[in-house]
């Protein structure tokens, strides 16, 4: 027998779902993953099962998935199952030898790793369903599986679904809603680099694109986040041939290697040269090195990140330069250019509170969280925040004042200068040779003094690159 094994796929299901989720996925997919279905405790055949907490599910994943001694394989996580995956993906990216063969994740209408946003009311009705009489529960049971899907199932495939909820353990269901789901795991998963395919159906109320883009994307370095339409919550029993195809194309993802911000050739040169003294080649260097796609943020969170990666790219776009992370990493050190406005607290907590009023901001507004929001929705945010007049009542999630934003965005921008003209390719954009005034030494160099000899307007000096060089 020629060729590499199929690659494994560990399936985890729904809130009232079992392995019989992923019937319809084995023949969509024709043979060529493996396909290995798991009941989490207190759903399907594992409704004897306990270990309801998030990291005993992942527990018992774990163990399943060391007892196969799978190959290369993926984590697939539906929406409960997602947050489990999650979890097992930060081990995995932690050192657990169990989890060694993880390449990837496929996270459907996934729970993200902060609380769920599910409405209160909703949540109280599922739990007092849940332990009614027997028609009862039948009736709600078949209600919550058509309120989940954008149109009617197969007959066979609802009749399924109502079943696999009707045998759902109760105490394992009460346990995901009270606890699970509102469980707030963001700092512990963080930024993950494994590659991820995030998927979302149009119609899902609650774990929907906005909601995947707001809450999960920014854990993910390497994510991509793609919706289907016409599905609601339940794609794999919705349209499995879609899923199959959108987990077959995924298959040869990869993380992103650092890229970093190019420094033009000749300004390039202009560093290396004896112009340029060597502690300043040694922090220009420093500063030129690639930004880790996956920075783990310290004072901010990874929601928090990327919203400020969403600000920074409408105030001073720098494909390949992460001012987000680093202002987190000088937030984190307690460093600053000395001075704050008086109004604004510390620049750590200042930027914490400023980016979520800025989210509460778009939701107020739009009813979307910032980062599902187009450019233009972000900058007229932005631009009342420039002018004093985003104001957010704190009910609505509002921690500064429009006075306080109008101070923090000024901030904003100085920051995004500070960081880009800190950079060699900064400093080529605008042409600044400043940098070539005098060497290690004082003694004439191979090209006359170091310095500037000519002072007049438009005579560089033979050695400058010119603008035009530095922008190629």
């Amino acid at each position: 027998m020629t060729g590499h094994p199929p690659e494994t796929l560990f399936c985890l299901h729904f809130l009232g779902g079992s392995a019989r989720t992923w019937d319809a996925l084995v023949p969509a997919l024709g043979g060529a993953v493996r396909i290995v279905p798991l009941d989490l405790p207190g759903f399907g055949d594992a409704k004897g099962d306990t270990g309801y907490s998030v990291d005993a599910m992942a527990d018992r994943v774990s163990a399943a998935i060391a007892a196969d001694s799978p190959g290369p394989f993926r984590l697939v996580g539906h929406s409960m199952g997602a947050k489990v995956a999650l979890t097992l993906a930060r081990r995995a990216e932690d050192g657990d030898a169990r989890l060694k063969g993880l390449s990837g994740v496929v996270l459907v209408s996934g729970s993200p790793p902060s609380p769920e946003p599910i409405p209160e009311d909703r949540r109280s009705h599922m739990l007092a369903w849940i332990g009614a009489d027997p028609e009862t529960r039948r009736r709600e049971a078949r209600a919550f599986v058509r309120a989940n899907a954008a149109a009617d199932l197969p007959q066979a495939l609802e009749e399924t679904a109502v079943a696999d909820v009707l045998r759902a353990e109760p105490a394992a269901w009460r346990a995901w809603l009270e606890s699970g789901a509102a469980e707030d795991r963001a700092r512990h998963v963080g930024v993950l680099r494994l590659p991820a395919l995030v998927i979302a159906g149009a119609e899902d109320a609650d774990l929907g694109p906005d909601a995947q883009a707001a809450l999960t994307m920014p854990h993910l370095a390497n994510g991509r986040l793609v919706t289907v339409e016409g599905v609601a919550h339940l794609l794999p029993l919705e349209k499995p041939e879609e899923l199959a195809r959108l987990i077959a194309e995924s298959a040869e993802m990869r993380a992103d290697a650092p890229a970093g911000l190019p420094v033009p050739p000749a300004y390039a040169d202009l560093i290396a040269s004896d112009r340029v003294n060597s502690r300043l080649r040694h922090a220009l260097a420093e500063r030129a090195e690639p930004d880790d796609p996956a920075y783990a943020p310290a004072a901010l969170d990874a929601v928090e990140l990327a919203i400020l990666r969403a600000v920074f790219a409408r105030v001073l776009p720098a494909p390949g330069l992460d001012f987000a992370a680093r202002v987190d990493a000088r937030l984190a050190a307690g460093q600053g250019d000395g001075w704050r406005f008086v109004a604004l607290p510390p620049d750590r907590d200042a930027y914490r509170a400023a980016l979520r009023t800025l989210d509460a901001a778009a939701r107020a507004a739009q009813e979307r969280p910032f980062l599902a929001l187009g450019a233009a929705e972000q900058d007229a945010l932005l631009t009342l925040a420039q002018d004093g007049e985003l104001t957010v009542p704190a009910a609505l999630g509002g921690r500064l004042d429009a006075g306080q934003m109008k101070f923090w965005f000024e901030d904003v921008r100085g920051d995004a200068i500070r960081l880009h003209l800190a950079h060699p390719a900064g400093l080529a954009r605008i042409g600044f040779s400043g940098i070539g005034a005098g060497g290690d030494s004082a003694a004439p160099i191979a090209s006359g003094l170091p310095g500037f000899v000519k002072t007049g307007l438009d005579s560089p000096e033979p050695w400058e690159p010119r603008t035009g060089e530095s922008a190629r």
